[in-house]
Formats: structure tokens, C-alpha cells, sequence
């Protein structure tokens, strides 16, 4: 169901708003308060928090700095902040579980796999590339052999598996093992826009493959930003009409997930339209 914030904009049912947020938000914002304090650290592997100064033009290319996707070690290296994994994660934690389903480790999920209805997701090509690292190291040792799932909403807002009209497909969402600098990529097309909430990537970290398609032990659980003038850049595109007017209405900073910070998951993304977009993130865990 949908509801508001305290401003009263609408907060679209994917997200189940603040309320569902409250104790993960509590948790970090303890924690920066504690850092204020010279008590934890809070300093991560990003280079900074800032978006992009300059819009990039429709079609053209971009390039917003933000978190490195080096494994340069770092002495304040920080955890990547916890985040909800939504309504819609399919790890089998609400309702449907496709971690368990032969097929779901792939780099390509822009298709759905296996029985089910064999759509494709269309959009804008993005390849996603996330480096796993060991926070105890200070970001300066790759995470072998874990995983990564990854899942997000397709060019529409909508999830697979659960939204309506695409409850029998599965695409945009798979697993990867992380090779030996820590990495996983994998081949999508940008998410859309929708009500409440700015564009993001969920995902989750595990220890291994076998735990990621067993859906046990999950150890790490956040979501990845994208920064505004990439996102204006692709919502001028045809097919994405419905993401302009709702990121209008939303910032990263009244955004209910990355209010709080969001230098640990602003991603470095480049390219263009017609040659689709990479975007990189280190994920200290």
C-alpha cells in the first residue's frame, strides 16, 4: 500500500517508507553521532559525497565522482551502511524465493530465466560493477570468492516476480561470485524513477555462492545511488517518461534510504545513451 512522508509526499508501495526504515536509520544516524565523537569512524573508501556539478547533455557522455572502485587500502575504512532490502527482495525472506531456482547466477539479467514467462527488461544498457572488499583491511583486500545478489525495478517501476503484470517474470535480478579482485559485474538497463523514492540498486552480500543460493547467512544488505545528471541524462529517453515528473519531486538528501549519508553508495557512473552506462561502487564488508 502507499503512504506519505511527513511532508506529504506520496511513498510508492515498493518502499514501505519510513516507519519500515526506522530502525536501520536509528542504527546509523547512532552511529554517526558516535563519530562526531571521534568514537567510530566514519570516513569510507569514497572519495566524496557530492553530486555531479554540471548536467550532462541527452545522449552525450557523464561522469559523476563519486565512490571509488579501487581496492586501495584506507585506515578508516567503514562497513557499507545497512539498508532495508524492501518489499520485493525475492531471497525468499517475503514470499518468493529465486535464489534457489537454477539459473538466477548470471551476469546477464536483462532476461527472465527458466519457467517463467521469458521477457526481457528494455532500457537503457547499464553494466554494474561492484568490488567486494575487506573493511578490516581498510579496503585494501579483495573479497573472493563471496557473492552478490543483485536486483532492482525495471524501466516502468516495477519489480519482477511481484509487481502486477510481471509476477511470472524474473529478470533483473541474479547472483555472482566474486573473482579474485573482488568483483562481480553485471549486464542490466537503467531502473526507472518511481514514486518516493530516488533511482537505486538493491543488494545483498553472502560469504559464498553456496550460501547466496542456499539464501542463507546473508552478511551484508544495502542499495546503490545514482547520481541526478546521469539520471536526467536517461529519463529524456524514450521509454522513461514516467521517471521525470517523480524524480523531480526528490533529492538525494530527503531521500527516506541515503538521507543520512550517502558517499558509500553514490556511484561512479560514465558513458552515454547510445553506448549505455558502467556504473562502479566498492562495497566495504
Amino acid at each position: 500500500m502507499s503512504g506519505h512522508h511527513h511532508d506529504g509526499t506520496e511513498v510508492h508501495e515498493h518502499d514501505r517508507g519510513l516507519s519500515y526504515d526506522l530502525p536501520v536509520l536509528a542504527r546509523r544516524r547512532m552511529i554517526r553521532l558516535l563519530a562526531g565523537a571521534s568514537l567510530v569512524p566514519l570516513v569510507g573508501c569514497s572519495a566524496d559525497d557530492g553530486d555531479s556539478a554540471s548536467a550532462a547533455s541527452s545522449g552525450g557522455s557523464s561522469s559523476s565522482a563519486s565512490s571509488s572502485s579501487g581496492t586501495t587500502g584506507n585506515s578508516e575504512c567503514s562497513v557499507i551502511p545497512n539498508e532495508t532490502a524492501g518489499p520485493y527482495p525475492g531471497d525468499g525472506s517475503n514470499g518468493v524465493n529465486v535464489l534457489k531456482e537454477s539459473g538466477v547466477v548470471r551476469s546477464d539479467i536483462t532476461k527472465s530465466f527458466g519457467d517463467s514467462a521469458g521477457g526481457t527488461a528494455e532500457g537503457v544498457p547499464l553494466t554494474i560493477t561492484l568490488t567486494v572488499v575487506d573493511a578490516a583491511s581498510g579496503c585494501g583486500t579483495p573479497k573472493e570468492g563471496a557473492a552478490v545478489y543483485l536486483w532492482h525495478c525495471d524501466r516502468d517501476g516495477n519489480y519482477s516476480l511481484y509487481s502486477e503484470g510481471v509476477t511470472e517474470e524474473n529478470y533483473l535480478r541474479g547472483v555472482q561470485e566474486t573473482d579474485d579482485k573482488g568483483q562481480v559485474t553485471f549486464k542490466s538497463i537503467f531502473p526507472a524513477c518511481y514514486t518516493g523514492r530516488w533511482p537505486h540498486i538493491h543488494f545483498e552480500v553472502y560469504g559464498s555462492l553456496e550460501d547466496a543460493t542456499a539464501a542463507t547467512s546473508i552478511t551484508n544488505t544495502s542499495q546503490l545511488a545514482f547520481p541526478k545528471d546521469v539520471c536526467d541524462t536517461v529519463y529524456a529517453t524514450d521509454g522513461y517518461s514516467r521517471s521525470v515528473s517523480t524524480l523531480g519531486q526528490l533529492s538525494l538528501e530527503t531521500d527516506n534510504i541515503f538521507s543520512d549519508g550517502y558517499d558509500q553508495q553514490l556511484a561512479t557512473v560514465k558513458g552515454s545513451v547510445d553506448a549505455g552506462y558502467t556504473a562502479t561502487l566498492t562495497i566495504p564488508v
